[in-house]
């Protein structure tokens, strides 16, 4: 039996960088499955992806699935025959739906005696006509949040498509994708090779792209390529790439032929938090800031084009001119922010909803305020400094820095706090409040933000099962599974003796609602729910 290797490329509109690589894993992985449920075999599976296309290869597919043999056991041996041994509509039919005469069934021993059998053989299907339905189960099969239509068809897919490529070797496997006819043209990059370009067989795919089509189809070379290019230019300019893994794969999703361009930017915005240039940078521009080889940040950034173009200075002026009003204004919230202490912010959160049924915002940092300085008191830890780091905890997210730049939430509390004279120990506590944002992420080092994390943490997850809004299956808008495991790791990691039972009942008493009786209980379980997740993950790791 022959193999030839498989090609799929359903080219699209630009797809979202954020989900891109997980749409064209889930693709591959549901072609696979699709193939080793029809009993047809290959050999290795790999997924392309870039802005414009998801695509799949998977090497050595065989011509046609292999023969199978078939048994299907009928109406029972007593009921298949009358008296006068003829055979009953349950022989005739059951011998009708096998397609043979009733003389042409077995005898077999079934579960309640015996029965009549067709054994028989189903000659397997060429591989060309069963691949359409798999494809097309495979792309149903997608992860997509929300899909799109487009034009006058029914066909739903998280953007238009407008090419699909379906080869298996060198010939065209006949079929639709998502309404749209499967052929040998694929297209190359959107400026560099925007015509048809033929793929002479399946193998030739990468090369085909690349060679004629200025396109990197590899996700993991692309990526590659760009952190190499990146990292150069940064040397080439006297310093050090900031290379942020998720920045890379979002700029990896975004070109097709990536360019990297370095760009300058007045130096007077140095004298900012290095924190805003570089959330200006990376957030809101997708640049790669640069350092000096003593850490200090440089007024440059590397940028990643998706066209090699002819004039480089005007596409690095573009980008010069787009993150010089950005730094600007960011200077200006700076100024304008600083000109009260950060505490004067606090009678405004009264005005700012936590959540209908919860209060404030001013009032959840009353109550986590109460819950640290108990925390910070079992641990030995700063109770004062605890409780004013509560107390502004909150007040940044009213400052015209954090409302430009969401992420610095916290980060912007800190530098406030300190231009207004608060403690060292409160200062460091409200950036800390926000730790551990993602698994394996920094921890507090503070006793003040250790409380602090804690008891804002707990303060959620209370008051959001007392007023009975729970996480359920996948659904969890208040990230409680997070601030679960966020307070695990800290009183795990940080060694802190504490009763967590205990904390858990206070939390849910100071809620400004009466919740149900057993709330406490079912925060507590929930909580160690988390906890037994977190060491079967950890027994799954080591394994």
């Amino acid at each position: 039996m022959s193999r030839r290797d498989f090609l799929l490329e359903i080219g699209t509109e630009e797809l979202p960088p954020a989900s891109l690589f997980t749409l064209a894993q889930a693709l591959a992985d549901g072609v696979a499955k699709g193939l080793d449920d029809a009993s047809i075999q290959h050999g290795a599976t790999q997924c392309f992806a870039t802005p414009r296309r998801l695509a799949v290869h998977v090497s050595g597919v065989v011509d046609r699935q292999p023969d199978q043999q078939i048994k299907r056991q009928g109406p029972a041996v007593a009921n298949a025959f009358d008296a006068n041994g003829q055979p009953t509509k349950a022989a005739l039919g059951f011998a009708a739906s096998c397609g043979v005469a009733v003389e042409k069934l077995e005898h077999a021993a079934g579960s309640k005696g015996p029965v009549l059998q067709f054994v028989g053989a189903k000659t397997g299907e060429m591989t060309t006509v069963l691949l359409p339905s798999i494809v097309n189960a495979a792309v149903n099969a997608l992860p997509i949040a929300r899909r799109m239509r487009w034009g006058a068809g029914e066909q739903e897919f998280v953007r238009p498509v407008h090419w699909v490529v379906m080869l298996l070797g060198s010939a065209v496997v006949p079929g639709e994708v998502l309404g749209v006819p499967a052929g040998r043209h694929s297209r190359g990059h959107r400026f560099h090779a925007p015509r048809d370009i033929a793929i002479a067989g399946a193998a030739k795919y990468r090369e085909t792209l690349l060679g004629k089509g200025h396109v990197i189809v590899d996700f993991a070379e692309r990526r590659e390529r760009i952190r190499t290019g990146v990292v150069a230019l940064a040397q080439s300019i006297g310093g050090q790439a900031v290379i942020d893994e998720a920045l890379l794969d979002e700029v990896t999703a975004l070109v097709e032929w990536p360019a990297p361009l370095a760009g300058h930017f007045d130096e007077r915005y140095l004298t900012l938090p290095e924190e805003v240039p570089i959330a200006t940078m990376q957030d809101h521009q997708r640049y790669f800031p640069v350092r000096r080889a003593d850490g200090s940040l440089m007024n440059a950034f590397i940028t990643v084009a998706n066209i090699e173009s002819r004039d480089p200075d005007k596409v690095r002026d573009g980008n010069e001119r787009v993150v010089r009003p950005r730094l600007a204004d960011a200077a200006f919230f700076w100024e304008s922010d600083r000109r009260q202490p950060l505490a004067a912010y606090r009678e405004g959160l009264k005005g700012v909803t936590f959540q209908n049924k919860l209060g404030s915002v001013y009032d959840e940092s009353e109550r986590a305020a109460a819950l640290a300085a108990r925390i910070a008191r079992a641990v030995d830890g700063d109770e004062s400094a605890a409780r004013r780091a509560a107390e502004l905890s909150k007040c940044d997210l009213l400052t015209a820095m954090v409302g430009e730049f969401p992420e610095l939430q916290g980060v912007m509390g800190k530098y406030y706090a300190a231009h207004s004279g608060e403690s060292a120990e409160a200062c460091a506590a409200i950036e800390e409040q926000y730790l551990p944002r993602f698994s394996g992420d920094r921890l507090p080092r503070s006793s003040a933000g250790v409380a602090l994390a804690v008891a804002d943490k707990l303060d959620t997850i209370a008051g959001i099962f007392a007023i009975g809004q729970k996480p359920t299956g996948a659904r969890d808008p208040f990230a409680l599974r997070r601030a679960a495991v966020g307070v695990l790791r800290i009183i795990i990691e940080c060694k802190l003796d504490l009763d967590l039972r205990e904390l858990v009942e206070a939390a849910v008493a100071a809620q400004p609602v009466q919740a149900p009786a057993n709330t406490a209980e079912e925060v507590w379980n929930y909580v160690m729910e988390r906890l037994r997740s977190m060491y079967l993950e950890e027994d799954a790791a080591h394994a």
